[in-house]
């Protein structure tokens, strides 16, 4: 019968071999399984870390420390050097990340500082950005780490990574009119506050729905991704174009389009989504509370 013990450099590895001792080692469930439920437990630990840290920067960030962190944090370069105090920004988030090694911990430390008036969206902005770039280090020095006949590829990963966020912020940043981050962010923060459940609405759709969609389009072949993504395109790039017409050029549209309100109220407002979901959870809530009289009586 064959020998299956394994040797390595004149050793017996089979002699000084151990089982692994973790949580799941008598537990019957596959790799798979277990791979699922950690993935979870890592998650969710990793998002009760976020809230409790904003949380604890938003309670203790306030009055006199607040107002020393606005006037540090907010304060331009005196002309004609103003422009440089973004750039100034934007190498303290990359430093900042670089020193605690994640982008998600720098960023929900800033998050909390922005919603109580701390820190404004403008400066946040490069802030953010050279989180971005900061983050890369991580992979470039794991890259450094790797073997010799490994490194060569890797260090390639790395740049790749590197030089990506670097061009996005070449792309985003440089000339104040094209910032449109910064507008979008007001557009959303204001919708989320008139509508709640929008936050929710959003991090499904972007993070989620849009993507599995793109994947699932790629995988049919590129003939089915590009007759789908042409044509959305084309009106995404149709509607943005009438918008800025008729917010600068109105005479320039034929009568009809210089305004939206020719189509149904649900293309153009979130307040009959609204409503259904108000009256959604009005329902649960009484249906919920006929239980519990039921269960008391």
């Amino acid at each position: 019968m064959e020998d299956n013990k394994t040797s390595w450099g004149g050793h017996n590895l089979s002699e000084h071999t151990q089982k692994c001792r973790h949580l799941f080692v008598d537990c019957s469930l596959s790799d798979l399984a277990i791979g699922l439920i950690l993935l979870a437990c890592s998650l969710l630990v990793l998002c009760s870390c976020l809230i409790l840290l904003v949380k604890l920067l938003s309670s203790l960030l306030k009055g006199q420390v607040a107002s020393a962190i606005n006037k540090v944090t907010n304060t331009d370069f005196p002309y004609p050097l103003t422009w440089l105090t973004g750039y100034l920004a934007l190498l303290v988030g990359a430093g900042l990340t670089f020193l605690v090694q994640s982008s998600s911990v720098f960023t929900s430390a800033i998050t909390p500082l922005i919603g109580i008036g701390v820190i404004s969206i403008e400066r946040a902005y490069p802030l953010t950005l050279g989180s971005n770039l900061g983050t890369t280090t991580t992979a470039t020095l794991a890259a450094l780490a790797s073997p010799g006949d490994k490194l060569a590829a890797a260090t390639q990963v790395a740049l790749c990574h590197f030089f990506f966020n670097l061009f996005g912020i070449l792309l985003w940043y440089p000339i104040p009119a094209i910032r449109l981050p910064i507008r979008m962010a007001c557009a959303l923060g204001n919708r989320t506050a008139r509508y709640r459940w929008f936050a929710v609405l959003y991090l499904l759709l972007c993070f989620l729905l849009l993507p599995s969609l793109v994947f699932a389009l790629s995988m049919a072949g590129w003939k089915v991704m590009t007759g789908i993504a042409v044509p959305v395109l084309i009106v995404i790039i149709s509607v943005a174009t009438v918008n800025i017409l008729q917010a600068h050029r109105p005479d320039c549209l034929p009568l009809r389009l210089q305004n939206w309100d020719f189509l149904p109220a649900w293309m153009i407002s979130l307040q009959p989504l609204d409503n259904l979901i108000t009256r959604v959870t009005l329902w649960c809530r009484q249906g919920a509370g006929k239980i519990s009289t039921t269960i008391v009586i």
